[in-house]
């Protein structure tokens, strides 16, 4: 059977036995580890206890590690959107990263990215994108408001060194969340080259951010954008983060500018171009509650008081809470005014339309009720006021017709100065214009002016003619549905707000002289309508756009300037007001004619009302507390919105209407009731005891139950009854009377239900309480702090969740997550003309103190990465709080007896203390050093960092004073010194110092002498020499520059916002000049010259020389004389003979010298030449060793594989 291959037996798995009965409860997952504890106990019993706690412990460091201190949650129901900061060097791709991500979550394109883009990610998340340049301005003010930075490096350059920096920044202003990203992967060729330059990034990264932190890698580029899973996959990181509450940004509101208008009146503009201008500022609240009238910085301008705050409908809000997966196509808002992206937005004042030309022209075809609402609203060149102000109706059917100027001559109300609001299509914004009365007109223009007026009005007249004409459908049928609605007066014209002295004089007005008491009297409508038209008009602090409707017994009257959006139930509810007051008016004025001596009648009447108006007039508690308040508008969706312009008002619904009923608390005598009549004595009899009662308030009854509640009482456990006394013996003839009256016995078993269900439920509460305590369970101090923190959480967001917004911003300020609008009115003029919506506008909220300047005491490191130490006196621009500004700090050391002592320099790699003058920040508050913000350097620009310690001036910088003097008389140890002080004065402060000379004899300053001036008499511990130098060493204090310069950036002209150059330093004064330092004399090095020093010979006493041993005694050692003539050696003469035998010997050697040296040259390179011939020979040998081995290993290895394979395919078998 040759070339045959036996087939392996197949396994056949078992169908019945133990084995396949475990395998059964395996799948059914019937053997779980309590079954496996019982079945084999020593396995899972301690091997090691000493392996056991160090499990225990590691398990117990991780879970610990995890641990935060918990915060409270103060993040409002609708947060703000996120911060997400792009931060790279130049050509990085960070608005390319931006635009995919904005394509990613709103399916839209952006092209320039330019200011923050706030666009919806989800449900429940808004992002706001914002992109961050190389100038480290922006870096440093970014990372104070960034919530998440994405760093993107290139990773075929490597890290850069604005990575490392704007680390640093982030870490010394609280570290927000940082994710990396890795762009220009597509570049490497070589995969292997490509995953160690990611290994390498990655570990650096991790090493400057925290191990583990997430890096992404985006590979490649197609058609101009990342690959869209690769986006999509950042953006779900992106959606689900979670941010952990910065200290400075919790404890600050802040608002990150989206938009900016200037609102300086053109005139003013154009009469003087460099006045200071106003300006509203548009962005989200983030942060803590903003108040109003409040400070404010802005980096790089300064501080700044705000004139108002008021919040605003959210442009880019939240889709609805329905459940559902993922947003519509409409939900997916996006947001960005500054790049030219934003729809309607609705101001205060105004409504901002962003339609372009181009678009208009492509949906003309197409028309939509939105685009031609918006499109007529763009075409309207007279306002819904003036409109409605031509316009004409009668109240009754064949009465005459009313118009608006025979209503406002009739209610007396019209102002001196009326406005009017018109587009000017120059400066594209809706403008305010002046509109005086007739009579002013008159006074102040002449007789050839009336002409021109007249033609003017005629020309309006025909152009509102052509504005009614040209109205769109759309606009009729919603006034005409806002007409069937109201049923209220439309075309009567808008009554503005009056001034506040007309209104009080109007309201309160009282006689001089009254003819009657009715005179004196104010009506209690008429003083209800002056309280909250003063309360109205003091508390207004603008902080809605929608008015504020006031009410009296009668009505609804309007008190407010009504907004550019024209709604038409407000000015329905002026109309009828002054109707109202026209005919009261009238009837007042018949009533006076038939007057008399009307007040003696109904006296007892009069004294009755006044005392119910007293009792009915209900403080206002808000009034008494915060003083004069505004009454909230009604919220939004208790009113029906009308083609998304107009509003029905409900008054019955609101919540004004509600608080305004009449107090249950306060009885309220009627005095209209005739007690003689038996009607009105039977309707009261049962109040009282002897009255009719029901048999559940019957007093018999009730006492009968207190017996059986408390005279009985029932085992809950065994449900045995146990009776009282007073039951058992009363027994029987209960008895009787239970089958008597059949009714009273249902009652009172039902009340024995209800008791008992009381006890049950007493009982219950009991047993969980008790639970509660003992029974705490594996709960920890973290888990109760963290239960505590939520509790509070919920205290805080249930105080105010039934509040209106309106309300509830005067009483806790802007909440976080509102769309609020800041006006701010001195804005220096360079601030608007060099605006440059790249850079951020940070509006950052100051506290109570944090507006005033001041000493700071702070602790200093230098970075360690800066190549320079910083010198003291030379200015240093600091990043401090919200602010950036130069100031001059000083350098010092706290030494062991607590002296703080100047330094000149900082230490290389130790803190030291600095002093400064700036401004107030709270302690521990982190800030940053660099010594200039202009252009960028080739090195790294953080120059140091630190921590504010203290906030006054309670640390004296000492610096050292050598003074310097000489003796000019000695004494025995007492010395007369001088020219170290110059006046009596100063030797007297002095006195009791101790003194030093140059060779370290200590002495003391004694008194002063009266001549000359300033010397003085001291003594030492040794007798001084004439070329003596005495010196006092002490400490002079240091003060404190007081220099605070801010770094005002933003008001450089654009393309120069990187250049802003502050107080230069000495040396670069030096520099710039071209100024050098005259070198010392005293410094310089010279040859030192000494003359020889001759000493006196040592001169011993014989008496001296005898008692000193022989080693030490002098020697006279006599002088050596000349040596004899005999002792001389005599010079040796050859003869000439010798002479030639010498010189031939010579001649011999020196023949034989060269022909040796040669020799040896010779042989030293054949030597040469047969080594590098041995050299080449063992090269070869090596080569065919290398080659024979390489044969020989490839032959064992073909047989190791031959034997392998042959014993995986098994031995074949022969017949």
């Amino acid at each position: 059977m040759d070339g045959k291959v036996k087939e392996q037996k197949r396994h056949q798995q078992k169908h019945s036995g133990p084995k396949a009965e475990r395998k059964k409860l395996k799948k059914q997952g019937g053997s779980t580890e309590e079954d496996a504890r019982k079945r084999n106990p020593k396995a899972f019993a301690v091997q090691s206890a000493v392996r056991m706690a160090k499990t225990f412990h590691r398990s117990q460091d991780i879970k610990t590690k995890k641990h935060h201190v918990p915060h409270v949650d103060r993040t409002p129901l609708e947060p703000p959107p996120v911060v997400i900061v792009v931060v790279g060097p130049p050509k990085v791709g960070k608005s390319t990263l931006i635009r995919c991500l904005i394509k990613n979550f709103t399916r839209q394109k952006l092209g320039d990215i330019t200011g923050p883009v706030t666009i919806v990610s989800g449900k429940k998340r808004r992002l706001t994108f914002m992109e961050c340049s190389n100038d480290i301005n922006t870096m440093i003010d970014l990372a104070k408001v960034a919530d998440l930075v994405l760093m993107l490096i290139d990773a075929s350059f490597g890290f850069e060194m604005e990575t490392f920096e704007f680390l640093n920044i982030c870490q010394v202003h609280g570290f927000p969340r940082i994710m990396g990203v890795l762009t220009h992967l597509d570049s490497f060729k070589n995969n292997k080259v490509q995953r160690k330059t990611k290994k390498v990034l990655k570990h650096r990264f991790w090493t400057e951010v925290y191990q583990g932190a997430k890096l992404f890698y985006l590979s490649g580029m197609v058609y101009g954008e990342y690959q869209t899973q690769e986006v999509k996959n950042l953006g779900r990181f992106i959606s689900v983060m979670k941010f952990r509450p910065l200290v400075w940004q919790t404890s600050h509101p802040y608002v990150l500018v989206d938009r900016m208008e200037d609102l300086t009146d053109p005139e003013r503009v154009r009469t003087d171009p460099k006045c200071d201008r106003t300006v509203s500022l548009y962005g989200y609240l983030r942060g803590t509650h903003l108040k109003n009238k409040g400070q404010v910085h802005i980096p790089g301008v300064g501080d700044f008081q705000v004139a108002d705050v008021n919040f605003l409908p959210d442009p880019c809000a939240l889709p609805g809470a329905q459940k559902k997966r993922a947003l519509n196509e409409k939900e997916r808002l996006l947001y960005a005014p500054m790049a030219g992206v934003g729809g309607v937005v609705y101001d205060k004042d105004g409504v901002y339309i962003d339609l372009p030309a181009s678009h208009v022209t492509q949906q003309q075809e197409e028309v939509r009720p939105t685009t031609e609402l918006v499109q007529s609203l763009i075409d309207t060149h007279a306002t819904l006021d003036a409109k409605m102000a031509a316009s004409k109706v009668s109240l009754f059917s064949g009465s005459a017709t009313l118009e608006a100027a025979d209503v406002d001559e009739q209610c007396g109300e019209t102002e001196g100065l009326q406005e009017k609001c018109v587009w000017d299509p120059n400066t594209q914004r809706k403008r305010r214009k002046v509109v005086f009365t007739t009579d002013e007109e008159e006074d102040v223009s002449g007789s050839s002016d009336e002409d021109g007026d007249s033609e003017d009005s005629d020309q309006e007249e025909q152009g509102e003619d052509e504005d009614e004409e040209s109205m769109s459908t759309f606009l009729k049928e919603a006034r005409a549905k806002s007409h069937e609605t109201e049923k209220t007066v439309t075309d009567a014209p808008p009554v503005k707000r009056p001034k506040l002295e007309e209104r009080k004089v109007d309201s309160a007005e009282v006689p001089v002289f009254a003819d009657s008491e009715d005179d004196l009297e104010v009506s209690e409508e008429e003083e209800e309508s002056a309280e909250e038209g003063e309360a109205g008009r003091a508390g207004d602090s603008g902080h809605c756009s929608e008015e504020d409707e006031e009410e009296s017994d009668d009505g609804e009257e309007e008190d407010g300037e009504e907004e550019s959006e024209g709604k038409s139930g407000e000015g329905d509810d002026a109309a009828d007001a002054t109707m109202k007051e026209q005919t009261a008016s009238e009837e007042e004025e018949e009533e006076e004619e038939h007057v008399g001596l009307r007040w003696k009648e109904g006296l007892r009447q009069k004294a009755s009302d006044t005392f119910l108006r007293q009792q009915q007039a209900a403080p206002n508690l808000r009034k008494l507390v915060y003083g004069s308040v505004v009454e909230a508008d009604d919220s939004e969706d208790e009113e029906q919105e009308l083609g998304g312009l107009f509003r029905v008002s409900r008054p019955q619904k609101s919540k004004k209407f509600q608080s305004n009923v009449v107090d249950s608390s306060r009885f309220t005598p009627d005095s209209s009731n005739n007690w003689d009549s038996e009607e009105m004595l039977n309707s009261i009899r049962d109040c009282f005891v002897t009255g009719k009662w029901d048999e559940s308030q019957d007093a018999a009854t009730l006492l009968k139950e207190d017996e059986e509640l408390y005279g009985d009482f029932e085992d809950l456990e065994t449900g045995e009854v146990h009776k009282g006394q007073s039951g058992q013996q009363d027994q029987p003839e209960q008895k009787s009377e239970n089958e008597d009256d059949h009714e009273e016995s249902v009652v009172k078993v039902d009340d024995d239900e209800v008791q008992k269900n009381k006890r049950l439920e007493k009982k219950q509460r009991l047993k969980e309480r008790f639970d509660s305590e003992y029974d705490d369970g594996d709960a920890t101090y973290f888990d109760d702090l963290k239960e505590e923190m939520q509790k509070q959480a919920e205290l805080n967001r249930a105080e105010f969740q039934d509040v209106d917004d309106e309300t509830r911003v005067q009483y806790e300020g802007f909440r976080p997550g509102m769309y609020v609008r800041l006006e701010i009115s001195t804005l220096p003029c360079e601030f608007v003309t060099n605006f440059d919506p790249h850079y951020p506008i940070i509006l950052g909220g100051l506290g109570s103190s944090e507006g005033n300047v001041g000493y700071l005491q702070m602790r200093l490191k230098k970075h360690r990465w800066y190549n320079r130490i910083l010198k003291t006196r030379d200015p240093l621009i600091l990043s401090l709080g919200w602010r950036r500004f130069q100031t001059i700090p000083l350098y010092h050391i706290e030494d062991h007896n607590g002296r703080h002592r100047l330094l000149k320099y900082t230490p290389q790699h130790m803190h030291c203390g600095a002093s400064i003058w700036g401004p107030v920040t709270p302690q521990g508050t982190g800030f940053l050093a660099v010594q200039t913000v202009a252009g960028a350097k080739a090195n790294f620009r953080i120059a140091a960092t630190g921590v504010i310690l203290d906030l006054d001036k309670s640390v004296t910088v000492v610096k050292k004073l050598k003074l310097i003097g000489y003796p000019y008389k000695i004494f025995k140890n007492t010395s007369f010194i001088k020219g170290m002080f110059n006046t009596v004065l100063e030797v007297a402060k002095f006195e009791g110092a101790s003194v030093r000379t140059v060779a370290g004899v200590r002495g003391q300053i004694k008194k002063a002498l009266s001549t000359p001036a300033g010397a003085y008499r001291a003594t030492f511990e040794d007798r001084l020499l004439m070329s003596d130098v005495v010196f006092l060493r002490s400490w002079f204090p240091v003060s404190v520059p007081q220099l605070y310069n801010p770094v005002t950036s933003l008001l450089l002209p654009a393309g120069q916002k990187d250049g802003w150059a502050g107080m230069r330093t000495l040396g670069q004064l030096k520099h710039d000049l071209g100024i050098r330092n005259k070198p010392n004399a005293d410094s310089l090095y010279k040859p030192v010259v000494r003359a020889p020093r001759h000493f006196n010979r040592l001169h011993i006493p014989n008496e001296l020389q005898k008692a000193l041993p022989f080693k030490s005694k002098p020697k006279q050692q006599q002088p050596k004389g000349k040596t004899p003539r005999d002792l001389k050696r005599p010079s040796v003469i050859r003869e000439p003979h010798e002479r030639k035998v010498v010189a031939l010997l010579h001649a011999l050697s020196t023949v034989h010298n060269y022909k040796r040296k040669k020799a040896h040259t010779m042989q030293h390179a054949k030597h040469k030449e047969f080594l590098q011939q041995k050299e080449k020979l063992e090269e070869a040998k090596l080569k065919r060793q290398k080659e024979a081995r390489k044969k020989l290993y490839r032959a064992m290895g073909q047989a190791d594989q031959k034997k392998h394979r042959s014993s995986l395919k098994g031995a074949p078998q022969d017949d």
